[in-house]
C-alpha cells in the first residue's frame, strides 16, 4: 500500500495536483456539473457544501469551502474564536450520483491549521491503515448492510413499506419475512433499481436478501480495502435513502424500530494480507483448506478489546435492544440469531466472532448500520494487528449454541457477556488503550461525551412500557 495518510495539509494537496485535470475531464465527460466534497462527522454522517465544476480545481487544492465543524457539534472541542477546518478531496473516492448524474460526491479529509483534524474519523482510519502497513499488514473488509424500508400512512405514522396485511381488521400473527419469494417479488420495483445501481458502480453485488423482519433487506457486495469499503457503505446509505424517496418511501438504519423486528445489523467481515505478499489471505493456509494461526491471533486481539470495539460498532441505545438471545412476540420465532457473548466459533452465529464455513474471514456480528464505519474499521484493524503481533490466544472455539447456556455455565467457561447497554460499552471505551491510540484523546473524549449525553437522556425518559407496567400495579 502506498502512502495514504498525510501529516500536513501541503502534502495532501500535493498528492492531488497531478490528477486534478484528469479527474475533472472524466467528470465533465460524464456530464457532472456539481460536486460535493463530503467529510465525515463523529456519527459517521457525511457533510458538505456543493460547488460548481468551475470551482473543481480550487476545491482539490484545499481552496474550496471551509467549515466550522465544531459549530455543529454538541460537544465542541474548539471555540468560536478558533480557525475553521479545510477539506481536501480524495481523488480515489469519486462517486457520480446514480439518481442525479449531474452531481458527484467526493469523500474528503479534514485539515486544521496545516495538520489532520483530530476529530476526522476518515483521517483516523487512514492513520490506522498506514500504521498497519508499517507493521507489514493490510486489511480488507466486506459489510453486510441491513435496513428496513418504510412509508408514512395517511395519518403520518411510519409503517412497513412492503406489507399487504389490511390496515384495520384481521392482521395475522407475523411469520418470518426472510427469504420469502412473494415478498421478494413485491419488493422488486425498489430492489431492481438498487441492484442495477450497485452493479453499475462496479461493486460486484452477490445477492439481495429479504431478511427476517417485514420490509427488511440486506445487500451483499464484494469486499475491498477498508477505506474504500467505508466510503462505499456511506455512499450506499445515501443511495438507499434517495432511491426510496423516489418510490414514496424512506429507509431506516435504526437497528430495532419495534420489539418484533429482527435487528438490522451490519456484520463486518475482515481478512488481511502481508504487505510483502499482496493477494494472499493470511487467514487461510496455502492450500485453502484450513485457518491459520494468524486468524486465531487476530480473533484474540479482537476479543481482548471487544467491549470497547462494541461501543463503536453498536453506538446507540437502540443497538443493544438487538443484542439479546430471545424476544417474546418476535416475528417468525423467538431466537434472534444475534451475538450475546464475547467468543468465537466455526460458523457459530450465536458468537460475536464467527469463522464462516464459506470464506476465510473473521465476521464480527456485533455491528449495525448506525456505526461510524471509519472508526469501526480503524479499531478492528488495530485490534487484529495487535492480536497477530502479540500472538494473543483466543482460547478454544465455542462450537455450541450459546443461547442454551446459563450465565453460570458461561462464567465457568470464562466467556464474557457483550455489553448489555450503551452505558456499559462506553465505560469500557473510557479505559481502552487501543481506542485512545486509534481515536486520539480529543476524538475519544468527544465521542464519550456525546454517548454519555445520549444515555443520560434515554435513562431519564419515561417510556410507554414503564407506564403500562407500573402505573396501576403500585
Amino acid at each position: 500500500m502506498g502512502k495514504i495518510y498525510f501529516e500536513s495539509f501541503a502534502e495532501a494537496v500535493d498528492r492531488n495536483r497531478p490528477r486534478i485535470a484528469e479527474v475533472k475531464q472524466e467528470l465533465e465527460n460524464a456530464g457532472v456539473k456539481y460536486v460535493m466534497a463530503a467529510w465525515i462527522d463523529l456519527h459517521g454522517i457525511p457533510k458538505t457544501k456543493p460547488v460548481p465544476m468551475s470551482d473543481f480545481e480550487p476545491l482539490c487544492l484545499g481552496k474550496g469551502p471551509q467549515f466550522a465543524v465544531h459549530s455543529i457539534s454538541y460537544v465542541p472541542e474548539l471555540s468560536p474564536a478558533d480557525s475553521d477546518q479545510v477539506v481536501v478531496p480524495d481523488l480515489d473516492a469519486v462517486y457520480i450520483c446514480p439518481w442525479d448524474k449531474e452531481t458527484a460526491i467526493i469523500f474528503a479529509d479534514l485539515y486544521w491549521e496545516d495538520a489532520p483534524y483530530n476529530v476526522c474519523p476518515r483521517q483516523a482510519l487512514k492513520r490506522a491503515m498506514q500504521e498497519a502497513a508499517t507493521e507489514g499488514y493490510s486489511g480488507f473488509a466486506g459489510v453486510e448492510p441491513e435496513f428496513i424500508v418504510m412509508a408514512y400512512d395517511e395519518e403520518g405514522r411510519p409503517v412497513k413499506a412492503f406489507d399487504d396485511d389490511p390496515a384495520v381488521g384481521v392482521r395475522p400473527r407475523r411469520q418470518a419475512f426472510g427469504y420469502d419469494v412473494e415478498y421478494s417479488i413485491d419488493s422488486m420495483p425498489f430492489l431492481k433499481e438498487m441492484i442495477d445501481i450497485i452493479e453499475g458502480l462496479g461493486w460486484n453485488l452477490h445477492d439481495v436478501v429479504a431478511e427476517g423482519a417485514y420490509s427488511q433487506f440486506e445487500l451483499d457486495f464484494h469486499y475491498t480495502n477498508m477505506l474504500e469499503m467505508s466510503d462505499r457503505l456511506v455512499f450506499l446509505r445515501i443511495v438507499l435513502k434517495e432511491i426510496a424517496k423516489q418510490h414514496g418511501m424512506f429507509v431506516t438504519f435504526m437497528p430495532k424500530p419495534t420489539v418484533g423486528d429482527w435487528r438490522s445489523g451490519a456484520h463486518i467481515n475482515i481478512s488481511m494480507q502481508h504487505e510483502s505478499r499482496p493477494g494472499q489471505n493470511i487467514f487461510e493456509t496455502e492450500d485453502g483448506s484450513d485457518w491459520t494461526n494468524e486468524s486465531r491471533w487476530a480473533v484474540g486481539g479482537l476479543m481482548a478489546h471487544a467491549e470497547a470495539l462494541t461501543a463503536i460498532t453498536c453506538p446507540t441505545v437502540n443497538s443493544y435492544n438487538g443484542l439479546v438471545p430471545r424476544v417474546g412476540g418476535f416475528e417468525g420465532g423467538t431466537v434472534t440469531w444475534a451475538p450475546t457473548n464475547i467468543t468465537y466459533g466455526y460458523n457459530n452465529r450465536s458468537a460475536q466472532f464467527r469463522l464462516p464455513q464459506s470464506r476465510h474471514c473473521i465476521e464480527n456480528r456485533a455491528a449495525d448500520m448506525t456505526m461510524n464505519v471509519y472508526l469501526a474499521m480503524a479499531m478492528t484493524l488495530s485490534c487484529a494487528v495487535e492480536g497477530i503481533k502479540g500472538k494473543i490466544d483466543p482460547g478454544a472455539p465455542t462450537d455450541f449454541d450459546l443461547y442454551d447456556k446459563t450465565e453460570s455455565e458461561l462464567a465457568d467457561l470464562g466467556i464474557r457477556r457483550l455489553p448489555r447497554t450503551l452505558f456499559n460499552a462506553i465505560e469500557a471505551l473510557k479505559t481502552d488503550e487501543i481506542a485512545e491510540r486509534v481515536m486520539g484523546p480529543v476524538m475519544r473524549k468527544s465521542y464519550i461525551e456525546y454517548k454519555n449525553d445520549e444515555w443520560e437522556r434515554y435513562h431519564q425518559a419515561v417510556t410507554d412500557w414503564e407506564v403500562q407496567e407500573y402505573l396501576r400495579l403500585y
